[in-house]
């Protein structure tokens, strides 16, 4: 029967589609390390590729710069981050404008998370938009974009219970939200109940699984603790005693991400968000084992046949 799955039909990268997320660089050696990837995912042509944006506009002209760049040196599309903490309605609506006459047509709406971090109380700005959902309205207002909103399938933190979860998502739609992303998970019968909870409330947008893959397991592990993600024990397991074995390390995690990703297209799931963490080898394994290829590699093979 396994010839059968979809998942391993030939032209199964034809109906998958990717996009990448990455971080606006800190100094000159994380700028030649994102730019390396860059280049190496590129050729995957994804659906588009999202740069982060910090808390109150931390990392506004790194954002900018990256997004800027990503236009004049690519073939990518770019979409650029926005987020509402620290800062007033009319801060927010000169950085959407200032995309905008970049050539941006795609944004990611996301309220932020607080400035002192995550796990703290959030404090909306006197002056500024509250959440996500008054975040999209904004955008709308300065133009027709395309709109990728976030989503919790174990409910956003802050969040009492799922159905408030939920009926901020509704909202984020009706202001014109396009799509949703999720934060990351490693259970995918997680996404699965999120998805059908969404589509009972009305709401009909792609919800798209946003995947991380495990380059340090440690890092993932606290991060998912503050962020009220769940780190099942057969993941924990599968990291143990690698702490201090990179390459083994680096195999595990591409073949857990390898391992969900292809559990979802078999789920019927056909658009995936990975966060890079602005590396590209575990990314591209994974596209790889979805049948996404590169052009360049893609005339290799006909050349070799």
């Amino acid at each position: 029967m396994n010839q059968f799955r979809f998942s391993r039909r030939p032209d199964i990268g034809d109906k998958v589609r990717v996009s990448f997320e990455f971080f606006p660089p800190k100094n000159d050696e994380m700028e030649a390390r994102l730019w390396d990837t860059v280049t190496r995912l590129e050729p995957l042509k994804p659906k588009f590729v999202s740069v982060t944006y910090g808390a109150g506009g931390s990392t506004r002209e790194r954002t900018a710069r990256t997004v800027k760049r990503i236009l004049n040196e690519t073939t990518l599309t770019p979409a650029a981050h926005m987020t509402c903490v620290d800062a007033a309605r009319d801060q927010v609506d000169t950085v959407i404008r200032e995309f905008a006459d970049m050539g941006v047509k795609r944004f990611v709406a996301l309220r932020g998370d607080p400035a002192a971090g995550v796990g703290t109380s959030y404090r909306p700005h006197p002056d500024g938009y509250a959440n996500g959902a008054e975040l999209v309205g904004a955008l709308k207002g300065v133009g027709d974009f395309d709109i990728s909103v976030s989503a919790y399938p174990e409910k956003h933190p802050e969040s009492p219970d799922f159905a408030t979860d939920i009926d901020m998502l509704k909202r984020k739609v009706d202001n014109g939200a396009t799509r949703a992303i999720t934060q990351f998970f490693f259970d995918n019968d997680l996404y699965e109940r999120y998805v059908e909870r969404a589509r009972r409330a009305g709401i009909y947008i792609p919800i798209v699984p946003g995947i991380l893959p495990v380059h340090n397991f440690t890092q993932v592990a606290n991060f998912s603790s503050r962020c009220g993600a769940l780190v099942p024990a057969w993941l924990a397991e599968r990291f143990e005693g690698l702490e201090n074995d990179p390459q083994t390390h680096a195999l595990v995690a591409s073949a857990v991400a390898a391992e969900q990703v292809l559990d979802l297209v078999e789920r019927g799931v056909g658009d995936f968000h990975f966060y890079t963490m602005n590396r590209a080898d575990l990314v591209f394994a994974v596209c790889h084992m979805i049948g996404i290829r590169s052009h360049e590699a893609e005339a290799a093979g006909s050349a070799a046949a």
